[in-house]
């Protein structure tokens, strides 16, 4: 779903934005602090998506290695993550919400997330990526560090807010009365824009990405 404030701009919107939804509700506690997200990007005039994971099982990671071999095709398993890659293939960033489940980020989007992101890391390279959690109670800071780690792994820069990026609440009214929350999720919207303007400018301006090494693979076996 694309949310857009009605206002002119000077030019076309270029930017978009990709709001991953990793809760099995629809529109629940993630959906609304999400919503909060996007409506600070389209703001500036960056255009968004939300994208729901959805409530059906999915697989995790098998490690079966299909993805090296099908001439980027994705995973081997087909679902919602190979849905999802292809629609990030034209993203200039993305947000990645989780509600807290046993003080970690939800099972779905951790198996949604593995996934993407060994099958199609090259997608993400050099987007900037956020990351917010909803909860109840406890265990945000270890679910917003899970989610942090893919974005350090595909070489995204992460944005960040004025605060670790997690809304309180059991219900969506609930989080809407989270009010410091809810201007956390403002300021990271306001903040990805930023960024997502300073790379613009920098392409602009013949800043290229830098060159990539030959991948060194090690382990602690020789």
């Amino acid at each position: 779903m694309t949310f857009l404030i009605k206002q002119c701009y000077t030019k076309l919107v270029i930017m978009k934005v990709i709001l991953v939804n990793g809760s099995p509700k629809k529109e629940g506690c993630s959906y609304t602090a999400l919503t909060e997200v996007a409506r600070a990007l389209n703001a500036h005039g960056v255009d968004t998506e939300i994208f729901w994971v959805g409530s059906k099982p999915l697989s995790g990671c098998t490690a079966c290695l299909g993805c090296r071999k099908n001439n980027g095709g994705g995973c081997v398993i087909k679902d919602k993550v190979n849905e999802f890659v292809k629609v990030a293939e034209s993203a200039d960033g993305f947000v990645f919400g989780s509600p807290v489940h046993f003080a970690a980020a939800s099972g779905a989007i951790s198996c949604f997330l593995d996934r993407a992101f060994f099958s199609s890391s090259r997608d993400f390279r050099g987007k900037p990526g956020a990351a917010i959690v909803t909860l109840r109670r406890g265990g945000a800071s270890a679910a917003f560090d899970r989610l942090n780690k893919y974005f350090t792994f595909a070489q995204m820069p992460i944005v960040s807010s004025q605060y670790w990026s997690m809304v309180h609440g059991t219900t969506p009214e609930e989080i809407k009365q989270d009010l410091e929350g809810l201007q956390i999720m403002r300021t990271l919207g306001n903040n990805m824009a930023w960024l997502l303007k300073c790379i613009d400018a920098g392409k602009k301006a013949g800043v290229e990405m830098p060159v990539l090494e030959k991948r060194i693979s090690t382990g602690f076996v020789r």
